[in-house]
């Protein structure tokens, strides 16, 4: 396109410039002409009076050399004979037109031009006092004729030369602002193509692509909402079936022996690969959570009883000891209740999934000034590497696990600039900690300062559990 531009804009202003450049150079040439010309008619007519009063050849050779042309040696005077000059023809200067062209402009009598060497001659008659003509030849030269046309044709010809070049350069230019913008927008669209989600186009250019840059950066910002939402979806729900794929799986486990208990135990074990491979792939591609905008959270002693309700009937299957703290009252977040809910159940999932049957379980919520601490405890065995446990939630599964539980865990928290950590907890076994900031991204940093206060107070109220076990 920009190729084009160029040509096109190459060809309109070399016709326009020869369009108007060859007529003015004509013209100036002809103006060049009749001002030549015109001068040579202004001096034959200065000698004009005198051959009308007088044929004297001393006077008229003094009225010769008073003009220009006559002093230049380019005038000659013409005389027919009569009784003034003695019956003979009278001539004076060096005559230069032909004889018949002398008597061809008395015949006529008004003036002409003709060819001679070196130039042009203007034969000019003149009526004498006795009543024939005179004629009065004017030599032109031709550097006289064209005098100023050379310069004026190179003139106009570096003025078309510079027409042309800037109208090049124009379109070059314009071309670059056309072509420019949508070679962007085609490479965004070719990477986009390919995958590259993040591909966008500058909104810039002429109106035209400037618009259609705006629409490939919607499209494409509609495309990867629609596939985090699909991935988000995929993950969420694939998670949330480890809940009662984690029941189904205690159930089959107390089935008993036979070839049907073993069967189901198999299909159980099957079903839960699948789902840990779907929960892989998914979180492979996962964008980030954003974190929750104005408005959005949920009371998280509210979520914590609703989860706890639905865990405590499998934890009384298994003879699970089970307490609850700190939801007697209200706690708002800033945490949407469906992320807080995924949260939870990964967590206690892991409970149900890495501890022996009758293992007792806590969940406590501690509200301060700037954070919200959510302490899932148990008296399992524990983990051996919490780091590595931590390490596994942030880069993916090992060792059978998916690790998208702590990832879940952990985005929540860090969406409101807190953070997860695993410790030992007072009932012996593990212990995770939520830190849920209530006021920005560093809201949660001072509430760490309470942290031993409420491992204190922790410790205190789950005494008596400890002491059952």
């Amino acid at each position: 396109m920009r190729w084009a531009l160029v040509k096109v804009s190459l060809a309109v202003t070399a016709m326009v410039v020869i369009a108007f450049a060859i007529p003015l150079g004509i013209v100036i040439q002809e103006m060049a002409r009749d001002r030549a010309f015109s001068n040579a008619e202004r001096q034959a007519a200065a000698i004009g009076p005198t051959l009308s009063i007088t044929t004297d050849r001393d006077q008229l050779e003094r009225a010769v050399a008073s003009t220009q042309a006559g002093a230049a040696g380019r005038m000659a005077l013409h005389i027919p004979a009569s009784d003034e000059t003695n019956g003979q023809e009278l001539e004076i200067g060096a005559r230069r037109a032909a004889v018949r062209d002398l008597t061809t402009t008395r015949d006529l009598g008004r003036a002409s031009i003709t060819e001679v060497t070196g130039g042009s001659a203007l034969l000019q008659p003149t009526a004498l006092s006795s009543g024939k003509i005179a004629v009065v030849e004017v030599f032109v030269p031709e550097g006289e004729v064209s005098n100023g046309v050379t310069t004026a044709w190179l003139v106009l010809a570096v003025v078309g030369v510079g027409l042309v070049v800037g109208s090049v350069a124009v379109a070059d230019r314009l071309g670059i602002r056309m072509v420019q913008p949508a070679q962007r927008l085609a490479g965004a669209a070719h990477d986009l193509g390919e995958g590259k989600l993040g591909a966008r186009v500058p909104e810039e250019g002429p109106p035209e692509l400037r618009s259609a840059a705006i629409a490939f950066n919607a499209m494409a910002d509609q495309v990867v909402q629609l596939l985090a939402n699909e991935r988000e979806l995929a993950a969420d729900l694939s998670h949330r079936l480890r809940t009662p794929l984690t029941v189904l799986r205690l159930n089959a486990a107390s089935l008993g022996d036979g070839p049907a208990a073993d069967h189901t135990r198999a299909a159980v074990e099957q079903l839960e690969r699948e789902v840990d491979t779907i929960i892989r792939t998914a979180r492979e591609a996962k964008p980030q959570t954003q974190a929750a905008g104005p408005g959005a959270g949920c009371d998280v002693s509210q979520v914590v009883r609703e989860r706890m309700e639905f865990w405590s009937a499998l934890a009384e299957d298994e003879g699970r000891k089970v307490r609850l703290a700190g939801v007697d009252r209200p706690v708002r977040i800033p945490v949407a209740r469906p992320e807080l809910a995924a949260a939870l159940d990964a967590l206690l999932g892991n409970v149900f999934r890495h501890t022996p049957e009758g293992t007792a379980f806590s969940v406590d919520v501690h509200n301060g000034d700037d954070a919200v601490i959510v302490l899932v405890s148990d008296a399992g065995p524990g983990i051996a590497d919490p780091e590595a446990a931590m390490a596994r939630g942030n880069s993916g599964g090992r060792d059978g696990s998916t690790g998208l539980g702590l990832d879940i865990v952990r985005r929540v928290a860090e969406s409101t600039g807190g953070d997860v950590r695993i410790g030992h907890s007072v009932l012996g076994g593990t212990e995770v900690r939520i830190w849920i900031g209530l006021g920005g991204r560093t809201a949660a940093r001072p509430a760490r300062r309470g942290s031993r206060a409420v491992r204190r107070k922790r410790k205190e109220r789950s005494q008596p559990l400890k002491a059952n076990h």
